[in-house]
């Protein structure tokens, strides 16, 4: 099991700590420091300017949302953080919710499935730099013929030279279709809840995607990468409570009304009860019941809090069930130490 630096999106302001975690991870063995976006900071930003003081870590997005740039924007981005960092970039992409998508960005959300396929192959093309990229579409069609075209849309093929045509692209979903999906064209799967429960469940689903014909990866090849909060401690209070408040949020406050992706989630792990609970308080404005409404239980199926021999039975747990990297967010340095004391000797080799 390999470790990774999960910094996340900019709540008010910007994180003070930052770059003190960053090369605390490094330092300690970590595997790789990534980088998320809701509606606020972006995902590249950070990345670059936080990242350049590093040099062995991969560094990667968990994820960027692809309504918030065309694909070839998006894979400007990669080319371009793969030559600063020297071949260290990972692109991790997610489709986002209709909230979001429809509200913030204002694209369709509609057919989220088939707009991700097109996207990944259209960024790949970039990479590649084989040809002139085109795109028959119809979500993004290359060159653009649609209403207020002048006609003269030229396809092109990037002016800087890639250094790697096969940057690797994960994919954060959830539900069984989008995991399979991912299982199909991607080169690894970021999970943003992990429940171990389901490991079975999830297998299935990628197996459904990794068994296509032309699929990217075979499953000893492929990257199944887990939010997973960490805190080693022997007062598991403080850890379980801090981390309520998040899943409220997101159970409760970040999708619509029949169509939230992390509730469904949770429901499939056992948690019906909870979760109408949650959702029900959440949206009557109830925010601190929501938050005293999220079960203990619920909190230990997608994170760990314990001691030191606790957080590697739940390390090895989460690795039996398939997961090859935990993204964590350490609040402090000693945090990160303390995680990094837990590695094997060679985690710098």
């Amino acid at each position: 099991m390999r470790l990774g630096l999960q910094l996340g999106y900019w709540g008010a302001a910007p994180p003070v700590d930052a770059p003190a975690l960053v090369g605390a991870a490094e330092e300690a063995g970590f595997d790789a420091v990534y980088t998320a976006e809701a509606w606020g900071s972006d995902a590249f930003t950070p990345l670059a300017w936080w990242g350049a003081s590093t040099s062995r870590v991969t560094l990667g997005t968990a994820v960027v949302q692809i309504s918030a740039r065309t694909p070839a924007a998006c894979a400007m981005h990669a080319l371009t953080l793969d030559h600063l960092s020297r071949g260290r970039f990972s692109l991790g992409l997610g489709v986002s919710g209709p909230q979001v998508v429809e509200g913030w960005y204002g694209q369709p959300f509609a057919k989220p499935l088939a707009r991700t396929r097109e996207y990944v192959r259209i960024v790949r093309d970039v990479l590649a730099r084989e040809a002139p990229v085109t795109s028959d579409g119809p979500h993004y069609p290359l060159p653009y013929s649609g209403p207020g075209a002048l006609g003269l849309g030229k396809p092109l093929k990037p002016i800087t030279h890639p250094l790697r045509a096969d940057v690797p692209i994960l994919l954060g979903s959830e539900g069984p279709k989008n995991v399979a999906l991912t299982g199909e064209i991607a080169d690894g799967w970021i999970a943003v809840f992990y429940s171990p429960r389901l490991g079975g469940v999830y297998e299935e689903w990628l197996g459904e995607g990794l068994a296509r014909p032309g699929a990217r990866r075979t499953r000893d090849e492929f990257e199944v990468v887990a939010n997973c909060q960490i805190v080693v401690t022997d007062d598991r209070r403080p850890g379980l409570d801090a981390q309520k408040p998040a899943l409220a949020h997101y159970i409760g406050g970040m999708g619509a009304p029949g169509m939230n992706f992390h509730a469904d989630l949770f429901i499939r792990a056992g948690f019906q009860e909870a979760v109408d609970d949650i959702t029900s308080l959440f949206a009557a404005g109830k925010r601190a019941e929501a938050v005293a409404a999220v079960p203990d239980e619920m909190v230990d199926e997608i994170s760990i809090v314990g001691d030191a021999d606790h957080v590697r039975r739940e390390i090895a747990r989460r690795e039996a069930a398939g997961v090859t990297m935990l993204l964590t967010g350490c609040r402090s340095v000693a945090e990160v130490r303390a995680l990094g004391a837990l590695l094997p000797a060679d985690a710098l080799s």
